[in-house]
């Protein structure tokens, strides 16, 4: 049985505001889906491309070396591509193109044919006003989750 992989890029949800969101398939090599097999990997400071060709690249995304490998490991800090319906990188190139958008992974998964997948979106940066609002709600909704907690017991 396949154990759950569920690397998440819980800072997105913080400095972005999502407009849109995507699953994106992603070339890996052996070496590479290994690793994230083994959750060795981060998406906290990567960001989505796109190159010349309108392919679409993830950037910075850190894969740790497979420790069984030979010389033939990967490069822990490589651009990747993402693997996306023509429609939708067309879709993608002109927001990002016209309205000055990004593009961000949050989520890096396996799904249930055992191939890596990745959930991206279309954000919009939060300015600091935003951010101290997503904090306040935060804490709130903590401080209620005790009360609630401590009036049931």
């Amino acid at each position: 049985m396949q154990k759950k992989i569920n690397i998440q890029n819980k800072r997105a949800r913080f400095e972005y505001d999502f407009l849109d969101q995507f699953t994106a398939g992603i070339v890996l090599t052996g070496t590479e889906i290994k690793s994230i097999r083994n959750s060795q990997a981060s998406i906290t400071e990567s960001f989505c491309e796109f190159n010349e060709r309108k392919e679409l690249f993830i950037v910075n995304m850190y894969i740790e070396e497979y420790g069984f490998a030979t010389h033939f490991n990967h490069r822990p800090r490589g651009s990747r591509k993402l693997l996306l319906n023509k429609r939708e990188l067309t879709k993608l190139h002109k927001e990002v193109k016209n309205s000055g958008l990004t593009i961000v992974p949050l989520k890096l998964f396996l799904n249930d044919n055992g191939f890596a997948k990745m959930r991206i979106a279309l954000v919009k940066g939060k300015k600091i006003y935003d951010k101290r609002e997503t904090m306040k709600d935060r804490d709130n909704k903590r401080d209620l989750d005790r009360i609630k907690k401590s009036f049931n017991q």
